[in-house]
């Protein structure tokens, strides 16, 4: 697809102290450093051209601030994966890798792909999001705190044992933290209350939804688990048929989904049958799961979007 005349792209490569931008149709390129003053000249920069759509890579939270400016500024922002842009660029040929020739392929990718730009989180929801994905960080550093128990020194055990009871301490503070979000606004307390009416998703799990999947209720399930990354991938070539699977989407969405499918399995007649009726099949026992978890998803998506609690059959 090629640009139309008064369209405007442009592409950012967000490092920890510098923006690099780069804007086409003209292939003008500029330098901001990642400050407040660098911010202010960036914004002006932009302004002068009215972007059709700004593209941002998601860099593991750095791009936040930058994203919230452009937001507050009414820009077309979008945030993408990284592996999108480095998949299009190795596609199209352009293998060097320099920050200046990421932000340009960036732009090329936006003005080629043009992914939908989404309304950016309000400071309440970005606090929430912010608290769960710190929970989600310190129960990793807790899971490979106790796998390292297996492994260290008699002498060293004692330090890891207190690291663990640390984080456990600083996991349940952050979970009563994160409740206090949820319940302060009557929205989000209500969606708790839909969500976990499911058997199989407690607390945990709804708030996760809440909180980084705020399209749930919204968009139609094939785009929702697309979404999330449940949706099975084609691996054809000719007459070769490879072996389906799932990749890329939201890591800690699926990571709580899959926790609640497994709890589902046990205490969701809905799950419990359907996963059994797979494995009757010959179904994998991963592939079930799998399945499992897109049926779970689709029962919350709907719940979410009737405002109809679950109800055995």
């Amino acid at each position: 697809m090629g640009i139309a005349q008064g369209e405007v792209f442009v592409g950012i490569d967000v490092s920890k102290a510098r923006l690099d931008a780069h804007r086409l149709p003209d292939g003008v390129a500029a330098g901001f450093d990642y400050d407040t003053e660098g911010l202010a000249r960036l914004r002006a920069w932009l302004g002068s051209a009215a972007p059709s759509l700004v593209v941002l890579e998601a860099t593991g939270g750095l791009q936040l601030r930058l994203a919230a400016e452009l937001g507050a500024a009414a820009l077309p922002v979008a945030i993408v994966n990284p592996r999108q842009v480095r998949d299009f660029a190795r596609a199209t040929g352009r293998l060097a890798k320099t920050d200046r020739l990421d932000a340009e392929a960036i732009a090329r990718f936006a003005a080629a792909i043009r992914p939908e730009p989404r309304p950016l989180p309000d400071a309440q929801r970005q606090a929430l999001i912010d608290l769960v994905t710190r929970r989600r960080q310190l129960v990793d550093m807790r899971t490979a705190e106790k796998l390292r128990l297996g492994s260290v020194q008699q002498g060293l055990r004692p330090g890891v044992l207190a690291h663990i009871d640390w984080l456990t301490k600083a996991i349940d503070a952050l979970d009563t933290d994160i409740d206090g979000a949820v319940r302060h606004s009557p929205l989000w307390r209500d969606d708790l209350r839909l969500l976990t009416s499911v058997p199989g998703v407690g607390p945990g799990t709804a708030n996760t939804l809440i909180a980084l999947l705020p399209e749930l209720g919204a968009i139609p399930i094939s785009k929702l688990t697309a979404l999330v990354g449940l949706a099975p991938m084609n691996h054809d070539s000719g007459t070769l048929r490879g072996q389906r699977h799932i990749r890329g989407g939201r890591t800690t969405v699926r990571s709580a989904l899959y926790m609640a499918t497994i709890s589902a399995i046990r205490c969701n007649s809905a799950i419990r049958d359907f996963n059994q009726r797979l494995r009757a099949a010959g179904k994998p026992a991963k592939v079930a799961i799998t399945a499992c978890m897109r049926k779970l998803l689709r029962i919350l998506n709907a719940i979410a979007h009737t405002k109809t609690p679950w109800r055995d059959a």
